[in-house]
């Protein structure tokens, strides 16, 4: 029991001492858990504050790096504005250029176009003048003191010079506008026209001068002049202008109605050229003024006839009708109207057809297709003037007989000269024209009908019908065959009024159209060949070959220079 207590004291010593020294391990082990968590925490702190301090760095950096980004990317778009400025710098400059250099272009086309119209309208006024100043040349001129002076070397020329100013315009016109060397060309044409005024000017002055100094023996001359006359006229042979004579010693005679129709137009002329007798014959100067403004007005526009444009035939067109309707129109500058005086208008009516004549004689002598724009306009102005038509019809009778057709026959008496004349030759100083260029004047002419009795004016009343239509162009070619033909002109008539006129009769009369072409071929040709000597085989080989193509073919082709429904838009 004393051992188990001193047992039980020591292990209750042991035991404080080891509760003691776990006290104190477990003391010491807190300070220890203690200055470890102290530790922990202030490295704890020290973490936190050094990353807090490297969150704190990296912001800066990023901030650093996005500010030095927005700097660059603030250059890059201040420097892409700068660019962006320059390239609408350069593109508005360039806009600029362009729009300057458009506009520059559209200014050159302009005064290229206003330089155009004054050159075409230069060559119109220089056209007008030559026009002027080739009437002032009249081949059968008379002075008070010259019994004769012969000019028509100078209408020659004159005509000449027309026609060449006429081609000019026309080459001119169908290129666009005239260039300067155009003008240059006219006006060259036009000092010539000058000088050929100056030139018949001198002559006839130097003639006169000539004449009052040998007035005696130009008397004399004109004594021998007149007796070899007398003698010519008194051997004249009565001959046919083929050189063929009928048995009988005259032509076949014309139907007596177609004659009576031919002299009924004569007689109306005859009685306008006599209604105007005061003002044709007047010496008073005012009346010699208007009359020659009016022969101007109605005969330049005329003249200027062309194919350039539709809108430039209906102006002359209306310029023409204007002043037959006793209005007033612009030529020469001035107003000029058919109520200046009593006789204007019938004066007007006679000069204009007398020109229309003379434009086939001439003008569609030397083109051809120039018969259409002449026809619309005359037919045009035929449609509502019909005195102007029955004037044409008796001028053209007159130059060409056989557009009646007529063949005038020699009558006993009758000089060679005068029968020459009557037959449509041209007689100058007892010089008879050559048949070449009689043949030329009779072509054009008969082309100018042809082209009249089928052709209509657009613009008119196209209810009513053609004042002198096909029906005449049909018994023109009847009245033709029942006749008999003449060398050389025969063939050359038919062939030129059925080239030009041919298509609108087939259209027309269709299977007796085509009968009328078998008929001549098969019974009128073989007529005309007898009678062609070997010199004149020309026209008639053309006017075969025309025959055998078209009965080949069954179609007559339309004839050059025909003017379609585009060419009145133009």
């Amino acid at each position: 029991i004393t051992t188990s207590c001193g047992c039980w004291k020591i292990l209750k010593i042991v035991r404080l001492r080891f509760c003691e020294w776990l006290r104190q391990r477990q003391e010491q082990q807190e300070q220890m858990v203690r200055a470890v968590y102290d530790l922990a925490s202030e490295q704890l702190k020290r973490f936190d504050e050094l990353k807090e301090l490297k969150r704190h760095q990296e912001f800066q950096d990023l901030q650093e790096v996005m500010e030095k980004s927005l700097k660059e990317t603030q250059g890059q778009q201040e420097k892409l504005k700068e660019e962006h400025r320059h390239r609408a710098k350069v593109l508005n400059l360039k806009l600029r250029e362009a729009q300057q250099q458009r506009q520059r272009q559209e200014e050159l086309e302009r005064l290229r176009k206003e330089e155009g119209q004054e050159r075409l309208r230069r060559l119109y006024s220089i056209q007008e003048e030559v026009l002027q100043l080739n009437q002032q040349i009249d081949p059968n001129y008379r002075h008070k003191d010259l019994p004769k002076i012969d000019l028509s070397a100078y209408s020659s020329r004159g005509n000449q010079i027309c026609g060449l100013v006429s081609g000019l315009i026309r080459t001119a016109s169908e290129r666009g506008f005239p260039t300067q060397v155009d003008v240059a060309n006219i006006e060259r044409a036009l000092q010539e026209m000058r000088g050929l005024i100056s030139s018949m000017q001198q002559e006839i002055a130097a003639a006169v001068e000539e004449k009052k100094r040998r007035d005696e023996e130009s008397r004399k001359q004109q004594e021998l002049q007149k007796k070899s006359q007398m003698k010519a006229q008194n051997g004249a042979p009565a001959q046919l202008p083929g050189g063929k004579q009928t048995k009988e010693g005259h032509q076949v005679k014309t139907d007596k109605s177609i004659m009576r129709w031919y002299q009924e137009l004569q007689d109306a002329a005859n009685r306008c050229a006599a209604s105007f007798s005061a003002i044709s014959n007047c010496k008073d100067s005012e009346v010699k003024k208007t009359k020659m403004d009016l022969q101007k007005a109605a005969t330049i526009p005329v003249s200027q006839i062309s194919s350039i444009a539709g809108s430039q035939l209906r102006e002359i067109f209306d310029r023409i009708n204007n002043l037959l309707s006793g209005k007033s129109v612009r030529s020469g500058g001035q107003n000029v109207s058919v109520t200046q005086h009593p006789q204007g208008l019938d004066f007007v009516y006679y000069k204009l057809a007398e020109k229309f004549v003379s434009q086939g004689e001439e003008e569609v002598a030397s083109h051809r297709e120039a018969a259409f724009p002449i026809a619309a306009v005359a037919s045009g102005i035929w449609e509502i003037h019909p005195q102007f038509g029955d004037l044409f019809l008796a001028h053209l009778h007159k130059k060409c007989p056989y557009s009646v057709p007529f063949y005038p026959a020699f009558k006993e008496g009758t000089s060679m000269e005068e029968y020459k004349r009557m037959l449509g030759y041209q007689v100058k100083d007892s010089k008879i024209e050559e048949q070449d260029h009689f043949l030329k004047r009779m072509s054009g002419m008969i082309r100018l009908y042809a082209a009249i009795i089928q052709f209509r004016w657009p613009y008119g009343n196209r209810q009513g019908t053609h004042p002198h239509g096909l029906s005449y162009g049909w018994r023109w070619l009847a009245h033709m065959l029942n006749m008999e033909p003449l060398a050389d002109v025969t063939a050359t008539l038919l062939f030129d009024f059925l080239e030009v006129c041919g298509n609108a009769l087939m259209k027309q009369y269709q299977v007796q159209f085509w009968k009328m072409i078998l008929l001549i071929r098969e019974d009128y040709f073989p007529r005309i060949e007898a009678i062609t000597s070997s010199g004149q085989m020309g026209s008639l080989i053309r006017f075969k070959q025309f025959l055998e193509e078209c009965l080949q073919k069954k179609e007559i082709p339309l004839p050059k220079g025909f003017l379609q429904s585009s060419f009145w838009r133009s």
